[in-house]
């Protein structure tokens, strides 16, 4: 059992961190006016997510360097620089929207501000703090273990409450097994594709590649548990979806973001009683915080290894190494920036900080669909048994495709 556990350990942390509050709308809201005949589009997109994260681990296992390390020593330090000016921008749309996904959710909780807004921000101030904290005090052996009990009570809470709402196997069956878009000029096709392209997080992916790392993994043979890790995470982020999209098709809900969370749980006091709404809101916190407390803990990696890579270029890299060392400056004044100065995100309607987060976020998976395919297609580069095959050539074309669309489209 507890080698399974570890096994799975780093895809875990990658699904807490890539399910946040607007995963969590999104999935409830297209169930709220589809209902669940989009089943189906959860599971593409977590499919999706999977055969992208399985090309960053066998990039990394058969090299022995990052992929950031692998774009900038084969495309150039001007694509390292660009990364860096657009992972900045992305960090403080990011930060502020979860933010202020914890502090309106614990709000709801603990109503103890005559003003919601008051709550928000005073909460949301504490979350990030909190979180800084814990990352620089325990480092990834305590983060790791803080997020299992989140995921566990997301696990339990969120899946359980769909259990009690459960609108009907055979119509679920049918929703997961043939694909269909209601209402298609009724906002039908936006909101199916919003559940495609949001479930499973953006630049939270390339997180996984230093996550491994601290585990131990850097070689070829680690690639079979790397696949194994991440079909059980892709698989836990895909049931969270069509978990919400089951208790938002039970329902009828209006509003966005983290706030929709929180008329969610109100709506299910008449279902499920007062227990219910305090149910899952318990949920709803382990999955925000849990994703406030991943990208805390690992995006400060991409800046402190982008900074080392644009600063010494010529350095070569050793298999297995760490490069990051999360004592450094680079890492920890990273960390302390973004806890921090995103708090002006606050003071700002959480739905018009979600919007920016979306748009920029939607622009960072064509790149990086682009960068596997011309990485992991030359075998010069990772060997001939670790190159692309044809199905995942047509899988990542794909991926390229739907959310370059989806990146325009939100423009």
């Amino acid at each position: 059992m507890k080698r399974s556990i570890s096994i799975i350990g780093p895809g875990l942390l990658v699904a807490a961190t890539g399910i946040g509050a607007g995963d969590l709308a999104t999935a409830s809201f297209a169930g709220s006016h589809l209902g669940v005949a989009v089943l189906w589009a959860a599971l593409a997109g977590a499919f999706l997510k999977f055969v992208v994260n399985e090309g960053l681990a066998r990039w990394q296992l058969a090299t022995g360097t990052t992929l950031l390390e692998g774009v900038v020593r084969h495309f150039g330090r001007v694509t390292g620089w660009f990364f860096l000016a657009y992972l900045v921008f992305w960090t403080f749309f990011v930060a502020s929207a979860l933010m202020s996904a914890c502090g309106v959710t614990l709000h709801a909780m603990i109503p103890v501000f005559d003003d919601a807004r008051h709550g928000k921000i005073v909460f949301g101030i504490l979350a990030s703090l909190t979180g800084a904290a814990l990352v620089v005090k325990g480092g990834y052996p305590l983060f790791s273990r803080i997020m299992e009990v989140c995921i566990g009570l997301m696990f339990v809470t969120v899946v359980l409450t769909a259990a009690i709402l459960w609108p009907g196997t055979e119509e679920v069956l049918r929703g997961l097994i043939v694909p269909s878009i209601p209402k298609p000029d009724d906002g039908g096709l936006s909101w199916t594709v919003a559940l495609m392209g949001g479930i499973g997080g953006t630049v939270t992916v390339l997180c996984y590649g230093y996550w491994i790392r601290e585990v131990d993994r850097t070689g070829k043979d680690d690639l079979r548990a790397c696949r194994i890790d991440l079909a059980v995470a892709y698989a836990v982020t895909a049931l969270f979806g069509i978990a919400m999209v089951i208790i938002g098709s039970t329902i009828v809900i209006e509003g966005r973001g983290a706030g929709l969370l929180v008329t969610l749980s109100e709506r299910l006091v008449e279902n499920l009683g007062t227990t219910g709404r305090w149910i899952f809101l318990i949920g709803a916190l382990g999955a925000v915080y849990s994703s406030l407390l991943g990208v805390w803990q690992a995006v400060p990696y991409l800046f402190a290894d982008l900074w080392g890579l644009l600063r010494e270029p010529q350095q070569e890299a050793v298999a297995g190494e760490m490069r990051v060392d999360t004592r450094s400056p680079a890492y920890r004044g990273y960390l302390a920036a973004m806890a921090l100065l995103p708090m002006a995100g606050l003071f700002r309607g959480f739905g018009e900080v979600q919007k920016f987060y979306a748009v920029v976020g939607a622009w960072f998976f064509p790149f990086l669909a682009l960068a596997l395919l011309l990485l992991n297609g030359r075998s010069a580069w990772v060997g001939r048994d670790y190159r692309n095959r044809p199905l995942t050539v047509a899988v990542l074309l794909a991926v390229l495709s739907f959310f370059a669309w989806i990146a325009w489209s939100a423009m």
